[in-house]
């Protein structure tokens, strides 16, 4: 076993810090990646680096991979306006993915043998990361230190300061990922539904008592679904959701906690903070109901739930995901416009919309108290034809109710 190159996905958080030490011990030569989508400053990647070489990793990767996972998977969650349980953003799933393609793609690049991932068997996280191993680098071994052990926190945390490594509390009791889509965190208050969580587990989004006196608008511009500006000015679509989040995290936006069914079939809770996720999608929902017909706007939220739930379940190699984002794309072409949002007290109201494809133009119909495209006798033959079904189902069911000798209601 000794010398075999291993690549691990590597966060610098308390389960892949054990699993650099353990992987060592047992011989393997382990190189560390970190995959960026986002969330993480230049220091802060410093940091990651330099615990996973004190860890005693041969090399450590950085891979910037925050354009790709916005174009590959997040503006079509932004299409779909994908909300898991009709709340939580999906915050990790698309990034695990994009993580763990990159991952293996590296892998393969330095010959490496075998590739870990840190994740519990008890998550979704490993089926992500598995899945997406098996499909990018099917002929690698896959190790997974804290699965194939069952390892509690506080034994991973107890194998690193044995060994004289440094563990901090709040790493200990919260797992906390962080991404250009929000964060997630798991452990502690979050294992049981009637627990809240304490201000302290919360990372970016300021708590109620440091809510700004006042409320803040702001301008987002979408081009067939993609937002492009904020207040005006033109910027790419990472560093929309980077500035997005700092305005938004600081009236609390964002914050939430859900409750829903894991891959392997039990019920899971979190936290989240999604402040640019949740902001965005209130902004794109409010203008595509002003541009899409019934029709669209009816299947386009059930195809957009689909979505939401198979990059949610780890089916981002699914042919019909590919089926699905080409339908949400077609879906865009006329969600161009502007929404203007206000940010106040933990919420994102969307206070106005305006595009040139609205149907609520007045030069296109007009509705209130009277109607432009229609006169009264037509709107009276049209609502006594649209209800002629339920004045016949309900005749019908008198007349049977009276043949077998029931009472009229």
């Amino acid at each position: 076993m000794a010398g075999r190159r291993v690549v691990l996905a590597f966060s610098g958080g308390l389960d892949t810090s054990y699993c650099v030490a353990w992987l060592r011990e047992a011989g393997y030569e382990v190189h560390t990646v970190s995959v960026q989508t986002g969330g993480f400053d230049p220091d802060e990647l410093g940091r990651i680096e330099a615990r996973a070489i004190e860890l005693g990793a041969e090399t450590h990767q950085v891979i910037d991979a925050r354009e790709e996972l916005f174009e590959r998977s997040l503006k079509y969650l932004i299409f779909g306006n994908c909300l898991r349980g009709g709340a939580y953003p999906l915050c990790v799933s698309a990034e695990r993915m994009a993580q763990a393609r990159h991952c293996a793609a590296y892998a393969l690049e330095v010959g490496a043998v075998a590739i870990a991932h840190g994740s519990t068997g008890a998550g979704n996280d490993q089926a992500r990361f598995d899945i997406a191993f098996r499909c990018v680098a099917p002929r690698l071994e896959i190790l997974t230190p804290i699965r194939s052990q069952g390892l509690s926190r506080e034994q991973t945390t107890g194998y690193l300061r044995e060994r004289g490594f440094e563990v901090q509390a709040k790493t200990t009791k919260y797992s906390i990922n962080r991404g250009l889509w929000g964060v997630t965190i798991g452990g502690g208050d979050t294992h049981r539904s009637e627990t809240p969580i304490p201000e302290e587990a919360y990372v970016i989004t300021r708590g109620p008592g440091d809510w700004p006196g006042a409320a803040r608008e702001v301008e987002i511009s979408f081009e067939q679904g993609v937002p492009v500006a904020l207040n005006g000015e033109r910027i790419a679509p990472v560093a929309l959701l980077e500035a997005l989040e700092l305005m938004a995290a600081e009236h609390g936006i964002g914050r939430g906690t859900h409750v829903g069914d894991t891959i392997l079939g039990i019920k899971g809770r979190i936290a989240f903070e999604a402040p640019a996720a949740v902001t965005l999608i209130a902004a794109h929902r409010e203008l595509e109901k002003l541009v899409l017909s019934r029709q669209q706007a009816f299947w386009k939220q059930t195809l957009g739930e689909l979505y939401g739930a198979m990059t949610h379940e780890a089916r981002y190699f699914d042919p019909l995901a590919r089926d699905l984002e080409a339908f949400l794309a077609s879906s865009q072409r006329h969600v161009t416009g502007k929404a203007r949002v206000k940010l106040f007290a933990g919420q994102a109201n969307v206070v106005a919309t305006e595009s040139p494809y609205s149907m609520m133009n007045p030069e296109v119909a007009t509705y209130g108290e009277t109607a432009r495209t229609w006169n009264g006798a037509e709107a009276a033959a049209f609502v006594k034809l649209y209800g002629l079904q339920d004045m016949l189902a309900q005749r019908a069911a008198a007349i049977g109710d009276a043949a077998s000798g029931k009472d009229e209601r």
